[in-house]
């Protein structure tokens, strides 16, 4: 399903399988199918910004109500945040956000299938995340695998609030 895009809404743009089922997740939560569209995987971090840079900088500029999330692995590289930010145009900051495992999705599920009892998939974790976005809580974003996420999240969730988490 599509979203429509003259109204609010979110795509995420997922850089492998992992990520993927984790963005699922994240929209099966919030049951927002029309405002929450997962892209197909892109096959690597360096395929979303090449995808984000060809295929959607123009579509952000002409629907004023899309916000972009890229999905992406860190692969414990600190500079690949900055690295990937760089492929955001300064007048499209607002809207598009890097968010992501700082290793990789499979290290983190290794480490909270032995930490929280309720998680046993990449979706429970996506679930998981939405269900903390919603309720302004942090104890599985606080994983040391995704709190260097925090100033991006903060920042998302300024941006996506009134029409991912109205209440």
């Amino acid at each position: 399903m599509s979203v429509n895009k003259y109204n609010s809404h979110l795509i995420i743009l997922p850089e492998d399988d992992h990520n993927l089922q984790i963005a699922k997740g994240f929209r099966r939560y919030l049951n927002l199918k029309d405002v929450i569209q997962v892209l197909p995987v892109a096959r690597g971090w360096k395929k979303v910004m090449e995808e984000f840079e060809n295929n959607h900088i123009i579509n952000i500029r002409q629907f004023p109500k899309r916000n972009i999330l890229l999905l992406i692995d860190f692969d414990d590289q600190e500079d690949r945040f900055s690295y990937a930010e760089g492929y955001i145009p300064e007048n499209l900051r607002n809207r598009v956000f890097i968010l992501g495992v700082k290793i990789e999705p499979r290290d983190l599920k290794k480490d909270v299938l032995r930490n929280f009892n309720h998680i046993k998939s990449f979706e429970d974790i996506g679930e998981a995340l939405a269900k903390e976005c919603a309720e302004n809580n942090n104890e599985l974003w606080g994983h040391h695998l995704l709190i260097h996420n925090k100033p991006e999240l903060e920042r998302m969730i300024l941006s996506v609030r009134r029409f991912l988490f109205p209440n």
